[in-house]
């Protein structure tokens, strides 16, 4: 007596397979702003959480001391160049007169060292106007860079200190584009490079998706920015950094992120009804119907599920026939009536993923 079993053949058909990672948003620009001089806050110029362009004003420290202080070094440097002016006609005059031996060599040798002096002196007075001219400029706190400005941690009126220990006033973080930080298992990595996914430029070449925690899709693609140079040898995991174009500002620094990444170019692989997979223990099997109708039992190794069937590393050839019901009630060489069953393979464009 047989058994009826629905079967269907092997299929093999051009795919990519993705692999599914966990990670985070990060801006591609992160700076806490601090002071570099000391004051009193006497404006905030921004609005918390406002875009705001790189060199724009975000604070300002009373600069009144500051300017006091410039004046203050200019008027010394206007001194050096008087000095420096009176030394040099000094000098003119002493040279002069060395010649008719009016003065001994040893005044000659003094005029043209304080000639030298005030020549110093004016190098440093130059020096300390530049000095001040900086000092003055950084009461005025700028946005080094362009993005997204968090709130102010000190207002009007606050004193703030400048130098390692100075506070944080604010933070800014770019907007787009951003990274996406996850790290990529070591037999991943491997496949990848042995498929040939890895550039000259040492980036992977492969396509990447991503989608937030409250997202069933895939709605956002990137690209590979950068692989770390080794593996950690404790996890067993390899750093990458994907980086995506964010122009609707809807991806913010922190955000858990879902990371899908393809093998590169579609390849050809066999595909089954994932329904037609046995567990035996820790292997997976199939069974596998002869040309006489008897089962065989197969083990199988499995790749990832693409468009809702799975991909078929190795224990199958394209074409074979295999149960995909009725596992339960046959057994290995049992003779069984196959019935055909449609397992037409509609494989979504390669460009983007399947469910898995």
């Amino acid at each position: 007596m047989t058994t009826p079993v629905d079967v269907a053949s092997v299929i093999e058909k051009p795919i990519i397979e993705w692999n599914d990672f966990s990670g985070r948003v990060e801006a591609v620009e992160s700076v806490e702003i601090r002071p570099r001089v000391t004051g009193t806050i006497d404006a905030v110029h921004f609005q918390e959480g406002q875009m705001v362009a790189k060199g724009a004003a975000l604070f300002t420290i009373d600069p009144r001391p500051y300017q006091t202080a410039l004046a203050k070094a200019q008027a010394t440097r206007e001194s050096a160049v008087a000095r420096l002016s009176l030394a040099r006609t000094e000098l003119e005059r002493a040279s002069k007169l060395i010649l008719v031996r009016a003065i001994s060599q040893r005044e000659h040798d003094q005029h043209v060292n304080e000639q030298l002096e005030a020549q110093a002196a004016l190098a440093a007075a130059q020096a300390d106007v530049q000095a001040a001219q900086l000092n003055l400029q950084y009461t005025t706190v700028i946005a080094p860079v362009a993005g997204r400005v968090s709130r102010a941690e000190l207002t009007v009126g606050n004193l703030v200190g400048a130098g390692p220990t100075a506070p944080v006033l604010t933070r800014i973080v770019s907007v787009s584009p951003v990274y996406v930080n996850f790290e990529l298992d070591e037999a991943s990595f491997i496949r990848y490079a042995r498929n040939g996914a890895r550039g000259s430029t040492g980036v992977a070449e492969l396509p990447v998706l991503m989608g937030l925690a409250s997202e069933a899709d895939y709605p956002y693609s990137g690209r590979i920015k950068s692989l770390d140079n080794q593996l950690d040898q404790h996890s067993g995991t390899l750093r990458v950094r994907a980086v995506f174009d964010n122009a609707s500002g809807v991806l913010t620094p922190g955000m858990y992120a879902r990371v899908r990444i393809g093998d590169g170019a579609p390849r050809a692989a066999l595909l089954i009804n994932d329904q037609a997979v046995g567990t035996d223990q820790a292997r997976k099997y199939v069974f596998v119907v002869s040309a006489d109708n008897r089962v065989e039992y197969r083990e199988v190794q499995l790749g990832p599920v693409v468009d809702g069937w799975r991909v078929v590393r190795a224990g199958l050839a394209n074409g074979e026939r295999i149960v995909v019901q009725g596992l339960q009630k046959i057994h290995p060489n049992d003779r069984v009536d196959p019935h055909p069953v449609q397992a037409s393979v509609a494989v979504q464009d390669p460009a983007r993923p399947g469910r898995s």
